[in-house]
């Protein structure tokens, strides 16, 4: 378990990014987004060079030029690897992020299209799992378990043959 704190409201609230695996990845990097503070990404790299499966958990500003430079920031970090998964509360819609930003030259998929936002009467799809072309997806759910005002994601993918390696900290028997 990461935790990424990125506004400490004390009792009232603490917002923030998180990651749960199975894995252990090979790397963890924290990085505060630019742009107005409380918002930040979470670089978790499983395997060795540009083979490696890279996942960035992220939460993005609501405005557009922000949310733009934070892209940027988050397509610079990317740009040396083929297999990526992009994830998080994007504040935007999936077709702003794969055809107006600094992503859209990296032909990710954005299988998800029920409403996320917010969690208690869904009108919005603000939240994101964005694969890279080298990634499969075998399933995509929105949960209903209204834990906070988004509700969240899940997806299942394959992965390449050059994720099934010795890079992995743990045998991946069952692991697609």
């Amino acid at each position: 378990w990461y935790q990424q704190l990125n506004r400490n409201l004390g009792r009232f609230a603490q917002h923030s990014n998180g990651v749960l695996s199975r894995l252990e990845p090979q790397g963890l990097e924290d990085h505060p987004l630019p742009g107005p503070s409380g918002r930040g990404a979470i670089l978790l790299k499983f395997g060795e060079g540009e083979d490696a499966l890279v996942v960035v958990v992220m939460h993005l500003a609501l405005g557009g030029g922000a949310r733009t430079r934070q892209l940027a920031y988050i397509r610079e970090l990317i740009g040396g690897y083929r297999h990526q998964v992009l994830m998080g509360d994007m504040n935007t819609h999936a077709s702003d992020l794969l055809e107006n930003s600094p992503l859209r030259d990296l032909g990710l998929q954005a299988p998800q299209i029920a409403a996320t936002f917010p969690s208690w009467r869904p009108q919005r799809c603000l939240d994101h799992i964005l694969l890279s072309p080298s990634l499969t997806l075998e399933r995509v759910d929105v949960l209903a378990q209204a834990t906070s005002d988004h509700l969240p994601v899940a997806v299942e993918i394959r992965l390449p043959d050059a994720l099934h390696g010795n890079a992995w900290p743990i045998p991946v028997d069952g692991i697609k």
